[in-house]
């Protein structure tokens, strides 16, 4: 089979596409034939060498994607050859067929194209296990996501004004705010003009953020604190800003509030498996209301990985980068 190969690491031509031997299938797994891979922020850093998949898992960029099932494993029940599902994966996708463990799999919800389904499994696993499973953000809260006009911001906006949540964003253009604010985003901010934690202290009267999710890490961390409300939750879950930030214990102290940080790649297939049950049970309803929707900037075919990988990190996009099989 075809697949899209790192034969070593560095800038986005190293991606190669290639032939590969196809993925032999363990117990309690699928194949799929893919329709179409989601590109994300950690497939970067994989190609650069900061991100390795965990052990005994697929050595291919790729932690979603969207095809049919066309094998099955020992021991699945509940599926059948010819099902059209998607799947959060620990890696694989940039191929032409992928192995799924079970847990992993959803179907394609009602009302959405095939290779668009491509674009959910990963921003609804991130948004739901950090935002509500962790962060466990209520109606009328104050929700603020940084880069909100990313794949993960999009879907994290659509799904906390769908909870009935007041949802700020960061981004860098007004046609990016503008994008956010017909999702469903209350406070538009741009980083490049206004001071987040000014505005977000405006907007709520002084009292800040209930819960923010971040992708910068440290060069935001001492600034998140601050736009936190008391009892306020701050989830990290990216790295774009630096990994080694300094903490002001007081301030975190007088506000009574938490700073998680989490990642979903390396967790154990049990928890990945709980994680999209719960993504099944709460956002795909959702999704075939057409309340929340995969939001999709460009679809490009597999060969073009490598400029795939350089419009995301152009960070021009609004939304998704899919590649196509």
């Amino acid at each position: 089979m075809q697949a899209i190969t790192l034969p070593t690491f560095g800038d986005e031509d190293v991606l190669t596409l290639a032939e590969v031997p196809a993925p032999e299938l363990r117990e309690g797994e699928v194949l799929v034939d893919v329709a179409a891979a989601g590109v994300n922020r950690a497939d970067l850093m994989q190609r650069q060498g900061f991100y390795p998949p965990p052990k005994g898992e697929s050595e291919l960029p790729g932690l979603e994607v969207s095809g049919t099932i066309s094998r099955i494993g020992d021991g699945v029940e509940g599926w059948s050859v010819g099902d059209r599902v998607c799947a959060l994966l620990a890696g694989g996708g940039y191929a032409e067929q992928v192995a799924v463990p079970v847990g992993q799999l959803l179907p394609v919800p009602e009302g959405v194209d095939l290779v668009d389904a491509a674009a959910l499994p990963e921003v609804t696993s991130t948004v739901w296990s950090n935002v509500f499973l962790t962060a466990n953000l209520q109606p009328e809260e104050v929700f603020l996501v940084h880069g909100g006009s990313s794949g993960i911001g999009t879907m994290a906006i659509q799904l906390a004004h769908a909870v009935g949540a007041r949802v700020a964003v960061t981004a860098g253009t007004q046609e990016k705010l503008d994008a956010c604010a017909k999702l469903g985003a209350d406070i538009l901010i741009n980083y490049k003009e206004q001071d987040f934690v000014d505005e977000i202290r405006s907007a709520t009267d002084g009292s800040g953020a209930n819960v923010i999710l971040d992708v910068m890490g440290a060069k935001y961390l001492g600034r998140n604190v601050d736009a936190l409300a008391t009892s306020g939750r701050l989830v990290i879950i990216g790295m774009q800003g630096g990994t080694k930030g300094e903490l002001d214990i007081a301030a975190l102290l007088g506000k009574r509030a938490a700073v998680i940080a989490t990642s979903l790649r390396a967790r154990p297939r049990p928890e990945k498996a709980t994680i999209v049950a719960a993504v099944r049970e709460h956002v795909w309803p959702l999704i075939e209301a057409g309340r929340v929707r995969p939001i999709v900037h460009a679809r490009m075919p597999l060969a073009q990985a490598a400029d795939a990988h350089r419009l995301l990190q152009g960070s021009s996009h609004i939304g998704k980068v899919l590649l196509t099989l």
